[in-house]
């Protein structure tokens, strides 16, 4: 059998998601926040929450980066990240924080298990992640550097991250509840939880048509 290359006719979208989100703090390269929505909708991310500086839809380069699928990927602004985390951890989600520090400990020996729920936070390439946000992680992960340069662009540290995480969440379950605070953006509606009737509400589907991506 030939081995042909697919188009994007071929692809069929699944609405299952990940018990994983992301929290953008002060990042204000529309580029990387992008490559986050692209992920996000790539990989099964259920929510993407842009704190402080963070560039946020709409806008041109981020668009352009994302391909449009911040129309399809659910996202909330909020000016403060604090809450937002202590919101998540009150629903069980563990913070994850991508940085080197002295603490930080290679994402090879992060710990998965299958009713994890995991927010990484990402902070700006200049800046890294605030001191204080550290402070509330659950854990700081890094990845290993093995040439001259001692860090990785945000975004494809954040890709990286995310497969390994998914990767061994080693079965598959029901989308976890969405935070339900904040400004949202929610792609054509998202599914409730049975329990806390989050999210029932069903927000207009935006423009941006997968067919033209």
């Amino acid at each position: 059998m030939r081995n042909v290359q697919l188009d994007h006719a071929a692809h069929k979208a699944s609405s299952y998601n990940y018990p994983v989100c992301y929290l953008a703090h002060d990042i204000n390269v529309a580029t990387n926040v992008g490559s986050f929505f692209r992920m996000a909708d790539a990989l099964g991310v259920e929510r993407v929450f842009l704190t402080g500086k963070t560039v946020a839809p709409p806008n041109p380069k981020l668009r352009k980066t994302s391909r449009c699928t911040e129309n399809y990927v659910d996202f909330t602004l909020e000016d403060d990240p604090i809450p937002v985390i202590d919101r998540l951890k009150a629903t069980g989600y563990r913070i994850i924080s991508l940085e080197t520090t002295n603490r930080s400990i290679d994402l090879a020996l992060l710990e998965v298990s299958v009713d994890d729920k995991f927010c990484l936070l990402l902070g700006s390439e200049n800046h890294g992640v605030h001191e204080d946000l550290l402070a509330r992680s659950d854990e700081v992960v890094h990845i290993p550097m093995l040439g001259e340069n001692s860090s990785m662009n945000v975004a494809s540290a954040c890709a990286i991250t995310t497969y390994d995480i998914i990767r061994r969440l080693n079965h598959q379950r029901l989308p976890t509840p969405h935070i339900d605070h904040g400004t949202h953006h929610d792609a054509g509606g998202a599914t409730p939880d049975p329990d806390s009737g989050h999210f029932a509400e069903k927000y207009p589907t935006k423009t941006c048509s997968k067919h033209h991506l």
